[in-house]
């Protein structure tokens, strides 16, 4: 009996499941997934399309309608409805999910050219171990508020997709959810959270 030599064609293709299977079950998973996931971002094709939320939360006798408790990175209290009159980016998010990785870059390009008196971010972390979304916040170098949820987040803000990012009008009203990766940093969305902004009489 005789056996074929091994073409290289085989072994590379082989060697690349072997090198995927490796990034799979190792630290490196989540930025090189990330990084794949930014390359398609970059394309433009994941423009975001935030459609009116389906179950709008309406504010009753102009109190603001949402306690959501949380914690900042450094463990202090803070709640969403400190910041009513504002228009509110809330993005779920977790370390180890590689399209909220790959989202954060254009997250904070919007962040560093939104007007801070109107627009505010919160971003929440949902990791187990929140050691972990600090060193990421720190190794990247973001600068946008991270928080960590101070107990069961809302009906409105639950999710069971990540990432998920609701924008809150300066009323409570949630004006748009989006689940899932999009490039945020586009004119077109600026433009949509500052005419939001707009109806705020700050």
């Amino acid at each position: 009996m005789q056996f074929s030599k091994p073409k290289w064609g085989t072994i590379a293709q082989w060697g690349g499941v072997v090198a995927f299977l490796i990034i799979l079950s190792t630290d490196l998973r989540t930025p090189v997934l990330g990084g794949m996931q930014r390359a398609l971002l970059a394309t433009g094709l994941w423009q975001p399309t935030l459609p009116p939320a389906q179950t709008p939360v309406q504010p009753t006798g102009g109190t603001y309608p949402h306690n959501l408790p949380l914690l900042t990175l450094d463990g202090k209290p803070a709640n969403l409805r400190d910041l009513q009159g504002k228009v509110v980016l809330v993005n779920l998010w977790a370390s180890w999910c590689p399209p909220c990785v790959a989202e954060m870059p254009g997250l904070q390009k919007l962040y560093n050219q939104v007007d801070k008196q109107k627009v505010a971010f919160v971003m929440i972390s949902l990791d187990q171990n929140p050691e972990k979304a600090r060193r990421l916040m720190a190794r990247k170098g973001y600068t946008f508020p991270a928080y960590f949820p101070a107990g069961a987040l809302p009906p409105a803000f639950d999710s069971e997709a990540i990432p998920t990012t609701l924008i809150v009008g300066p009323d409570g009203r949630i004006a748009a959810r989006h689940e899932g990766m999009a490039d945020y940093n586009t004119p077109e969305f600026k433009q949509a959270l500052e005419k939001l902004a707009g109806s705020a009489r700050l």
